[in-house]
């Protein structure tokens, strides 16, 4: 699934084609893609609106219109992008929904695994209210983290994938800031040190603006809105690297599951369980 980094480059990659341009159509062919309102409602709200910002919450994209926010989320497979009217592209067969914009082009999102949805509200609190903090404001400190540590005993990697904890923050990114800031990803949260809070909450920054800065990472489905890969795979320390040597020390990189998901770490340079 995307993450922020992703999420972000999608935004950033959206905001010249679409701010500024007005809807003038629909379209969608699975009932399901849209969330809210129904689908008829959504058409006749949205039509004669004009774009005024896309920005993100989370993965959340949250494109600003005259009286309404369309919010989407990509999921697992979601791609958005915009192409002329008369362009085909390979994720084409996949696409559920579209916009035609007055300039002749089209917003498209193509979804293979089709849990993608889009939706058209004007409170998007009803939506994010239960996300934790934004990890690359400035109101996320090592003293905040420190105080939603605190609270809980889990898995700290199963922690930093739960999006009421820390917003943003997938599979790919835990792996990497928890290698970084040298914690085993099964450590209870509640047992790192104050050291270990202030390693992690700059490895989780790190982490995450070097996926920006590298337009994220095309593991799978994800890809830039002009259809292009990004490269922060091409710079993992730990994540997918499953018996390859730890670039740091040498030891084989292992996997294990922590909250059902694959978990990459290196046993020399993220050592075993404290018991609190």
């Amino acid at each position: 699934m995307p993450e922020l980094p992703e999420v972000e480059t999608v935004v950033r990659g959206l905001r010249a084609p679409l701010v500024g341009r007005t809807v003038r159509g629909t379209w969608h062919d699975w009932h399901k893609v849209i969330r809210t309102p129904d689908a008829e409602s959504f058409a006749a709200r949205i039509e004669g609106q004009t774009f005024r910002a896309v920005n993100r919450r989370a993965k959340y994209i949250l494109a600003e219109l005259d009286d309404a926010i369309l919010l989407v989320h990509l999921k697992m497979t979601g791609r958005l992008y915009v192409t002329p009217h008369d362009a085909v592209h390979d994720a084409d067969r996949w696409v559920h929904f579209r916009l035609e914009l007055d300039n002749g082009h089209q917003l498209r999102f193509s979804d293979a695994r089709k849990f993608g949805f889009v939706a058209l509200t004007n409170d998007v609190a009803t939506v994010t209210a239960k996300l934790g903090p934004e990890p690359l404001t400035d109101d996320f400190t090592p003293d905040v983290l420190k105080s939603r540590l605190a609270a809980h005993r889990k898995g700290i990697k199963a922690l930093l994938l739960d999006q009421a904890f820390l917003a943003g923050v997938g599979n790919i990114y835990a792996d990497e800031a928890l290698h970084r800031a040298g914690i085993h990803p099964l450590r209870a949260a509640d047992s790192l040190t104050d050291g270990e809070i202030v390693r992690l909450h700059g490895t989780i920054r790190d982490v995450l603006n070097l996926g920006i800065d590298r337009e994220g990472a095309s593991v799978s489905w994800y890809r830039k809105p002009d259809g292009t890969t990004g490269e922060a795979q091409n710079h993992f320390l730990v994540y997918d690297r499953e018996d390859e040597p730890c670039l740091t020390c040498g030891t084989p990189i292992v996997k294990i599951r922590a909250a059902q998901r694959g978990t990459h770490y290196c046993p020399q340079c993220q050592p075993g369980l404290v018991v609190p």
